[in-house]
């Protein structure tokens, strides 16, 4: 009788690793390849052949003639995927306020903001994740003018450029009408003056 159910409990172990562990992988992966092949592999970004990003992580743009993104907290000197996580600070730690309020005025100071002009909030404060890929819309068109100037492209252009890539909010009620800074910087260099 035991060596009946220890038989039993063996088959099945075996049927259920190759139908679980194999079959069923395998099978979800496939179909995932031939029906979603760019979001099964990461929503990666190419251009002239070489991966340049995925748009659902952020990047780092330091460069005056990009759009910058967020700020990130992920790791020793941000955007390491490896170390996704906030800062966990909470709204009174002074570290934070403190960062916000050196932010804030890197922000105002590199894009020109009158001193009356809020900083939109998410160009001085990192996400949950500390990769966000996106930026609101204002925050995109407070970085315009410096990017025109640098570029000497018009602002006129460039507000095109960016309502050109403005995602809605998604299934029409969540979150916030957004703006992916990998794709709206990889548009700018194709951009003609």
């Amino acid at each position: 009788m035991i060596k009946n159910t220890a038989l039993r409990a063996a088959l099945l172990l075996i049927v259920m690793t190759l139908l679980l562990g194999l079959i069923y992988p395998l099978t979800v992966t496939g179909v995932a390849q031939i029906l979603f092949h760019n979001k099964a592999n990461g929503s990666m970004i190419v251009k002239n052949g070489k991966i340049i990003g995925s748009k659902l992580i952020g990047q780092n743009f330091k460069n005056p003639a990009y759009f910058h993104g967020r700020p990130s907290a992920a790791g020793k000197d941000g955007y390491d995927a490896t170390a996704s996580s906030g800062s966990n600070l909470g709204p009174t730690n002074k570290a934070l306020i403190d960062d916000a309020k050196k932010l804030s005025e890197q922000v105002r100071k590199e894009n020109e903001i009158p001193e009356n002009q809020p900083v939109p909030s998410d160009l001085i404060t990192s996400s949950a994740s500390g990769l966000d890929p996106d930026i609101s819309i204002d925050a995109a068109y407070v970085q315009i003018p410096r990017i025109a100037k640098i570029r000497g492209i018009s602002e006129g252009k460039l507000k095109e450029l960016v309502n050109s890539h403005i995602t809605g909010r998604q299934f029409g009620i969540l979150g916030e009408k957004r703006v992916n800074v990998l794709m709206l910087n990889t548009a700018l260099d194709d951009l003609k003056k």
